[in-house]
């Protein structure tokens, strides 16, 4: 089924691009679809837009972190065929016990909505706002079961060597997301105008729908249907368990320190001007599409890297950190000399840099993009030296590095500069770039010296 791992630098980087491409086309499919929610929703009102923004920013936080706790299911996946490659058993009892613990993890994101109005009062929104809002989450997080099974199967199916599955089927989700809310958003083919619970119920059918469908694949494809990835559901694996967790929750932990930090400099605009707000808000788009690349990059030496572990090839271990380093600090670079030298070109994707009216939020927004046009660069390296940690299933440490550098040197430089000296929201930038710097630094020297820390099998 998996190749031998290659003795050739031209051969590996052949396996990571035929990997990660897919793995890239799919993360930024992801972000399509919740970009579909936003069109129909904007056509609503400004009330409605800011109840589905906040909103959809806690929903997908909770889901993004608990796709890392899924996550857990490639490096462990990858190291089992790394050592045999018929390894279907150990492939069938990681993916249970990862199911088991994304959905009882899932049931708590849904309590975490049910909470959604006091977190929303406790930042200050305005009660119109929650009041909008707060229903809609009551429909939304019915999607969270459906969404973390999706990840895990998206993570399965990739390591097992089916990609694109992945890419096509999110594919699929930006229309089926897109009817779903020209449905029950504006009330067509008979269906009521339910406004924006009805793009709720567009995100729930959306996510049923690609839950639908990897089923149906794993059920198909010949390959894949003979794990019987479904067998013995019930059945209660601990020692499977105890490894998912102990590899799953530092990654969930991870996310939640990086998106805490960048959602902390939200409210530190927030705080320093309207104005700022909005054009750190605009500055940041491109960084997060831009960011989608390296990120994929990242999932596929997880599971480069994992299979080497398992196969206890450590030269196969660092060609694999080597190429993927060098395509996702490479290509950052290129994002970067975009931002430095052509902001106004990526502004006038969300505004008009020329209108007067825009004066002023254009300046700020390309200062902010000069500043991230630096830290492009470290934010590649820290994704993707993340990730080769995490394929030799080293996640605790990379955890703490995560909790400190994010919080202690980023949001602490964040908030100095930003609310103490005329910098503001510059300074609040360079409070993120300090963060990514650090980490960025750490996980990087921690998988240099991966052999003298024992990270390598015997």
């Amino acid at each position: 089924m998996f190749e031998s791992p290659p003795t050739r630098w031209i051969d590996e980087w052949r396996a990571m691009l035929r990997l990660a491409a897919p793995l890239v086309g799919a993360n930024l499919l992801q972000m399509a679809v919740f970009a579909v929610d936003v069109i129909f929703v904007a056509r609503l009102g400004p009330a409605a837009l800011a109840a589905s923004s906040l909103s959809v920013s806690l929903f997908g936080l909770l889901i993004w972190s608990l796709s890392g706790l899924v996550g857990a299911a490639s490096p462990l996946i990858a190291a089992e065929l790394g050592a045999r490659r018929h390894a279907v058993r150990e492939v069938r009892r990681t993916v249970r016990m990862t199911g088991w613990a994304g959905v009882i993890a899932a049931v708590g994101a849904m309590g975490v909505c049910q909470l959604g109005g006091p977190l929303m009062r406790a930042t200050g929104q305005s009660e119109a706002v929650i009041g909008l809002a707060v229903p809609f989450l009551g429909v939304l997080m019915w999607a969270s079961i459906p969404a973390v099974l999706s990840a895990l199967l998206r993570t399965v199916v990739s390591t097992l060597g089916r990609p694109y599955i992945g890419t096509v089927i999110n594919g699929l989700a930006v229309g089926v997301n897109a009817l779903g809310n020209y449905t029950f958003v504006f009330g067509h083919f008979g269906a009521p105008a339910l406004g924006l619970t009805g793009s709720a119920i567009s995100s729930v059918v959306t996510g049923l729908f690609m839950l639908t469908a990897y089923c149906a694949v794993i059920r198909t494809d010949r390959r894949l249907r003979r794990y019987r990835l479904a067998g013995r559901w019930w059945r209660m694996d601990w020692p499977r368990f105890v490894d998912v967790l102990r590899i799953g929750l530092p990654i969930t932990a991870t996310i939640i320190a990086e998106a805490g930090m960048f959602n902390g400099a939200a409210f530190l605009m927030g705080r320093i001007g309207e104005v700022e707000l909005a054009a750190h808000t605009v500055a940041l788009q491109f960084a997060a599409f831009s960011f989608q690349i390296p990120f994929g990059v990242g999932q596929a030496a997880t599971i480069r890297v994992g299979l080497a572990y398992g196969a206890h090839d450590n030269a196969a271990i660092a060609r694999a950190g080597q190429v993927a380093t060098l395509l996702g600090v490479g290509f950052m670079g290129l994002a970067a000399s975009v931002m430095l030298f052509a902001p106004h070109l990526i502004l006038s994707i969300y505004l008009d840099p020329d209108a007067p009216a825009n004066a002023r939020l254009v300046a700020l927004a390309t200062q902010y993009m000069i500043v991230a046009a630096a830290f492009q660069v470290f934010d590649g390296a820290q994704v993707v030296g993340g990730a080769l940690l995490r394929g030799v299933q080293d996640t605790r440490v990379p955890m703490n590095i995560a909790l400190f550098g994010y919080w202690v040197p980023g949001i602490g430089t964040a908030l100095w500069l930003g609310l103490y000296t005329p910098l503001q929201g510059l300074g609040v930038w360079i409070g993120l770039m300090t963060g990514l710097v650090v980490v960025a630094a750490l996980v990087l020297w921690r998988w240099h010296r991966r052999a003298a820390l024992g990270l390598l099998p015997a």
